[in-house]
């Protein structure tokens, strides 16, 4: 898998479904996905997965150490609630009421894509993360994570 890219705007109607934007639809298809798992994000937005993006995090996740209690507060937290969805013949996947719920997802939201998995926000509490920190914050973060120096 190589990756979605992209940032797009959906409308969630009454039964809690979305159509998918064209542009996505085509980048599932040349990864030849219509199947995902969805779960709660570690914001407060949901990830969905295709699921040989699931598939390869589950397993990761199923080899934690039970006994090991922030290994088991982790599995309990981030399993909870996830669920299989896929596209229906519309081009629409549903979203689970209790996760909804939890990103506060009503009507307007925002798809954004990072690497092999789908981030689906509230559209207004995306606006405030990015609102959260100054452009100066997001240059000391890249340095941070990404390091300053380039590599070869």
């Amino acid at each position: 898998m190589t990756g979605f890219l992209g940032e797009y705007e959906v409308t969630i109607d009454p039964k809690g479904r979305f159509l998918v934007p064209a542009a996505l639809k085509k980048q599932l298809v040349e990864e030849g996905a219509h199947q995902f798992v969805i779960n709660r994000g570690l914001d407060s937005c949901l990830s969905l997965y295709p699921m040989e993006s699931w598939d390869i995090l589950y397993a990761k996740v199923s080899k934690l150490n039970d006994f090991d209690i922030k290994a088991s507060a982790f599995k309990r937290r981030f399993l909870n609630g996830a669920s299989k969805v896929e596209l229906d013949t519309a081009g629409r996947l549903l979203l689970p009421k209790n996760l909804m719920e939890y990103a506060s997802l009503v009507k307007d939201a925002v798809l954004i894509f990072i690497g092999d998995k789908i981030e689906i926000w509230d559209k207004i509490k995306y606006k405030e993360f990015f609102e959260s920190f100054s452009q100066d914050e997001f240059k000391k973060m890249a340095d941070e994570v990404m390091g300053s120096k380039s590599e070869s």
